[in-house]
C-alpha cells in the first residue's frame, strides 16, 4: 500500500496542473524551433561514469542485464542527449535545438526533502559556442517560467572557467579542484580554507580562490571579478558574462538575472556559464542549467553545447506555496448511465458524443 522511501504518487487535480505545466513549458520551447527527444530510463553506466564528470556513483540506482553489463537508471538528462546527439547528429553541421522531458533517479542516502525520482523538462542547444547561444538558454528558462504562470524568480548565472582559472593559477590539479568545488558549492567556506592549508596552497592564492564567495551581486560585481583575475581563462570568462548581459538586454530579461561566481556545479562537465533559477516556497533551484562544450567528444562529437532544466515538481511546489493558479482543462464529464436493456443504445450515443460533439463521455452501469 506504501510507496519506497523518496517516491510518490501523483493523481487528481495535482496530476492535472502537472500535466498541464509540462504542456505550457513544451509549448514554449518548441516556439524557439527546438525539436522533441526521449532517451532510455537507463543506460550503460559508463556514460555517467566519473569521467564524465556527472552524478556521484554512489548515488547512482545500478543494476545489471543478463549479459553482465552495469546499467543506471539516468540520474540526469545531459549526458543521454549528448550521447544520443553524438551519435545520429555526427555529421550535422548546423546547430541541433533538442528538447526532453522524463524523470530521473538518484539514490540519495540523505533525503532532506528531495524526491529520488524527480521529473525533469529541459533543453540543449548543441553545436553553437557563442554567447548568443548563452542567452538564448537563459532566455528560454525565463520565459519558459513565465508561460508556466511564475512571475517571481531569480536567474543567478556564474561561468566554470573562472574558477578553473583562479585553481589553475593557483597550481591546484583537478583533483583538488573536485574537492575544493564541493565545499565551495555547499557554501562550507571554513571547510574550504582548511582543505587548502593542508594543501599547502600560498596565502594569496588561497584568498583569491575563497573570494568568490563574496562575488555575487548586480551587473557591477563583474568589474570586481576583473580585479580579480589575473589569468587569461579567468578573464575571459567575465568578459563573456558581460557580453552574456548585453544580449539579455535585448531579450529583456536582465532584470531576472545576477550574477554569482562562487556558483559552481557538481557536474565536473560544465566549462562556460552555469546557472541556477531560484523563487519562493522550495529551499533549492528549480533550474539548472550550463555550457559543456567537451562532453560531447567524450562520445565521439566534437561540439559545444548550452542547456537548461526545470525540476517541473520543486516548479508546482513552489507554484503552489506562492498560490500562483494553473488553468487546468476542467471540461465536464458527461456520465450515461446503462443497463442491459438499453446498452447498445448509451453505448452508441457516447460513442456519437465521443466522435461527433468531442465530448468526454463514461459509461457506467444503473445501481441497482
Amino acid at each position: 500500500m506504501h510507496t519506497p522511501e523518496g517516491v510518490r504518487d501523483i493523481y487528481g487535480e495535482e496530476y492535472k496542473r502537472k500535466e498541464r505545466i509540462e504542456y505550457l513549458i513544451r509549448e514554449k520551447i518548441y516556439d524557439f524551433g527546438y525539436e522533441g527527444i526521449q532517451t532510455p530510463t537507463f543506460e550503460f553506466f559508463d556514460v555517467f561514469s566519473r569521467e564524465i564528470g556527472t552524478t556521484s556513483s554512489k548515488e547512482l540506482y545500478k543494476f545489471f542485464d543478463k549479459e553482465g553489463n552495469t546499467l543506471v537508471l539516468r540520474p540526469d538528462f545531459t549526458p543521454s542527449v549528448a550521447r544520443c546527439a553524438a551519435k545520429y547528429y555526427m555529421e550535422t553541421k548546423d546547430p541541433v535545438r533538442l528538447m526532453y522531458c522524463g524523470n530521473s533517479y538518484i539514490n540519495n542516502s540523505s533525503l532532506q526533502g528531495r524526491l529520488k525520482e524527480a521529473t525533469q523538462m529541459g533543453a540543449e542547444l548543441i553545436g553553437d559556442n557563442s554567447v548568443e547561444a548563452d542567452a538564448e538558454i537563459i532566455a528560454l528558462t525565463c520565459e519558459s517560467l513565465f508561460h508556466a504562470g511564475l512571475s517571481d524568480f531569480q536567474i543567478s548565472v556564474g561561468n566554470a572557467a573562472f574558477f578553473k582559472g583562479l585553481c589553475a593559477e593557483a597550481g591546484i590539479d583537478e583533483d583538488t579542484e573536485y574537492e575544493l568545488r564541493d565545499y565551495i558549492s555547499g557554501k562550507n567556506f571554513f571547510g574550504a580554507r582548511e582543505f587548502l592549508e593542508d594543501k599547502g596552497i600560498k596565502k594569496g592564492a588561497l584568498d583569491k580562490l575563497l573570494s568568490v564567495s563574496g562575488l555575487f551581486g548586480g551587473e557591477d560585481i563583474l568589474e570586481k571579478a576583473s580585479d580579480i583575475a589575473d589569468n587569461d581563462l579567468s578573464k575571459k570568462a567575465v568578459k563573456r558574462l558581460k557580453s552574456l548581459y548585453k544580449t539579455l538586454k535585448l531579450y529583456d530579461v536582465e532584470k531576472y538575472v545576477s550574477f554569482d561566481l562562487g556558483l559552481l556545479s557538481k557536474y565536473n562537465y560544465y566549462t562556460g556559464i552555469v546557472f541556477k533559477g531560484y523563487t519562493y516556497g522550495v529551499g533549492d533551484a528549480i533550474v539548472k542549467g550550463g555550457r559543456y562544450d567537451t562532453l560531447l567528444s567524450r562520445f565521439g562529437k566534437d561540439a559545444a553545447a548550452v542547456g537548461f532544466v526545470i525540476l517541473v515538481d520543486d516548479l508546482l511546489s513552489a507554484m503552489s506555496r506562492q498560490n500562483v493558479p494553473v488553468s487546468i482543462d476542467d471540461e465536464k464529464i458527461i456520465t450515461l448511465e446503462y443497463d442491459k436493456d438499453d446498452y447498445e443504445k448509451k453505448l452508441a450515443e457516447a460513442l456519437k458524443l465521443r466522435h461527433v460533439g468531442g465530448s468526454r463521455v463514461r459509461l457506467i452501469p444503473v445501481k441497482h
